[in-house]
């Protein structure tokens, strides 16, 4: 997946610009224009966290939402060498059940010292199961952070542009780009004083749950606002044959249309007999919605008495929330 290409080159110091043909990229010219532009203000901060991707809010274009993901260090199957790679993802709630989207767009970083985006042409079809694009490498993680090009004050800059969408469906549509400003979205990463909460939910009475189609936990608040766990028992339309997982922000809550917060989660469901929980841990996302996992756990492997995660009437699940910075729209 993907077109990372690695380099035996020596790493290139701050005062000169490499060639981007030899990533795989081509500058799109100082009258490209993209329809959603990521800022991202602590790079050297989001390395620390040690997260393997990061998700920005959501953008609109054409009729769907969108996310653009960022993997600061992607590699290639057998490949030594991180790239920075970019994903482009739908919003799962913007598709239609029978409908395939397919999308060519453009995946960019900005060049500073040329004035311009640079980057790669992609296409891909999206539907309910297929979500993500594949990886597209942009630049090895080492010469970005060695570039003045790209990286100015420990900030870089991505961007999307979506040339077309054709809809594969019965009634087969192309669909209009409209052209708009660009979104504008910056990232903050704080460097140290994250803010941590941990959350148990014990469920007594699962068997009776588990007939239900959605059900929630009780509010906790971490960070100053209120959030819950959201949980599908005999999963959702989303998933196959798997228990769905997710952390929301309480709709109730006041402060969630202000500066949102950028946080890295971990689910479990604990392993009442051996100890053993399973888990599952995110990327970091901005918390503009909730976030988490269709296929959580596999309905059989859940009911499995072996496996303790529903003990007689007993299943409990564990949220571990930490907040490590902020998004605003720019």
């Amino acid at each position: 997946m993907g077109n990372c290409r690695s380099s035996s080159r020596a790493l290139l110091g701050k005062t000169h610009v490499v060639p981007d043909s030899e990533w795989g990229i081509q500058d799109f010219g100082k009258t490209h224009v993209p329809v959603f532009e990521w800022r991202i203000q602590d790079f050297s901060s989001l390395l620390k966290t040690g997260a393997k991707s990061t998700i920005s809010g959501a953008f609109h274009c054409s009729g769907y939402n969108w996310f653009l993901q960022v993997i600061p260090m992607h590699k290639e199957a057998g490949a030594g060498t991180p790239y920075v790679a970019l994903r482009l993802m739908p919003s799962q709630l913007s598709l239609v059940p029978g409908h395939t989207v397919h999308a060519v767009f453009e995946l960019s970083i900005y060049n500073h010292t040329k004035g311009m985006y640079c980057g790669c042409k992609a296409t891909y079809n999206f539907d309910f199961k297929n979500t993500y694009s594949k990886e597209h490498c942009l630049i090895p993680l080492q010469e970005l952070l060695k570039s003045s090009a790209f990286l100015v004050d420990d900030s870089c800059v991505f961007a999307v542009e979506i040339l077309k969408i054709d809809v594969s469906s019965p009634e087969k549509k192309a669909v209009v780009i409209q052209k708009k400003a660009t979104i504008v979205q910056n990232l903050f990463v704080q460097n140290k004083g994250f803010v941590k909460g941990t959350y148990t939910w014990t469920m007594n009475n699962f068997p009776e749950l588990d007939l239900k189609h959605f059900v929630r936990s009780p509010t906790f608040e971490v960070g100053g606002q209120k959030w819950y766990i959201g949980m599908y028992p005999r999963g959702d339309k989303y998933s196959t044959d798997c228990l769905s997982l997710y952390l929301h922000l309480d709709a109730s809550d006041e402060h969630q249309l202000e500066s949102k917060k950028v946080a890295v989660m971990t689910l479990s469901i604990l392993d009442q007999t051996n100890g053993k929980h399973f888990t599952r841990t995110s990327g970091l996302w901005v918390c503009g919605q909730g976030w988490g996992w269709p296929n959580f756990l596999g309905l059989k492997k859940l009911k499995d008495p072996s496996g303790g995660y529903v003990v007689g009437s007993s299943c409990v699940v564990k949220a571990d929330l930490t907040i490590v910075g902020s998004s605003n729209d720019g």
